[in-house]
């Protein structure tokens, strides 16, 4: 397959016809350093298959980041461990690279107030997920919870269910804003449910398990809900002083700055 046996006018014709764009690309160079250096015919399909392939997955990955809704710089190379020292890094890095917790449809669930990089750590894992080929979505709990809403109204929820199940990971964010009302926890509910030990959820929130009964009208709902969340999951408890009023605390003149505790939770208030 050389230059001088397909013209380089048919041959990119036909690649892209057959759409191999990366081969397109790359054949005249390929092909002429194949005939200089008198390369088996193997070795230059060798040589064309894996730089299309690797295109390819390039290309795949930029697709599934695109759609995965993720903000682009919050990634755990920028996530500051040292301030937040409940976390293990160790732990979340295995999540991050070791992903049988997602082949079998685990959770994690990650609490703490306000302004303690939850959504940024989640951000950075759903990342990593992508790197690794890995589909990812982040929205915010109340947005998804409404679209769901919508789709129950226009009888077309099994329809949106199933457009989620394409997601390995479906990460909600901000669980504790969702309106305690019976339609939008209902939809929360059979969500839940319908990914229970066949996909994974991550869900991050300002409130403990013992105050769930504010999202969910029904308490049987509620215990439930965290029964299916909390059976196949990984805790991450982020009580720590907020990232922004560390910030704010920081920029005072040190002789008016008043020192504020952070909001803390114990690990009994997540038990079930």
């Amino acid at each position: 397959m050389s230059a001088t046996t397909l013209p380089s006018g048919r041959l990119a014709l036909m690649l892209t016809e057959l759409r191999l764009p990366t081969i397109k690309r790359l054949a005249d160079d390929l092909c002429a350093q194949s005939d200089r250096e008198g390369w088996p015919g193997q070795r230059l399909l060798e040589a064309l298959m894996e730089h299309e392939i690797a295109e390819r997955e390039l290309r795949r990955i930029d697709r599934h980041r695109a759609e995965s809704c993720l903000t682009p710089d919050k990634r755990l190379s920028s996530f500051d461990f040292a301030a937040v020292p409940s976390v293990s890094k160790a732990q979340v890095m295995a999540l991050a690279e070791g992903h049988e917790w997602i082949d079998r449809g685990a959770n994690v669930l990650l609490f703490g107030p306000p302004g303690v990089g939850k959504s940024h750590l989640v951000s950075g894992l759903g990342h990593a997920l992508v790197d690794a080929g890995r589909r990812v979505l982040f929205t915010r709990c109340s947005d998804l919870v409404q679209r769901m809403q919508a789709a129950r109204r226009d009888l077309r929820l099994p329809q949106e269910l199933a457009k989620l199940d394409r997601f390995d990971l479906l990460i909600l964010d901000d669980l504790s804003y969702v309106r305690r009302d019976q339609a939008e926890t209902s939809v929360l509910f059979e969500l839940i449910a319908e990914r229970y030990e066949r996909k994974s959820l991550a869900i991050t929130a300002n409130t403990p398990f013992s105050q769930w009964s504010d999202v969910f009208v029904d308490p049987a709902m509620t215990l439930a809900a965290v029964d299916r969340l909390v059976h196949h999951s990984t805790i991450l408890e982020m009580n720590v002083e907020s990232y922004r009023r560390r910030a704010a605390h920081a920029a005072q003149p040190s002789g008016r700055r008043t020192d504020a505790k952070p909001t803390t939770t114990t690990t009994a208030d997540h038990a079930t």
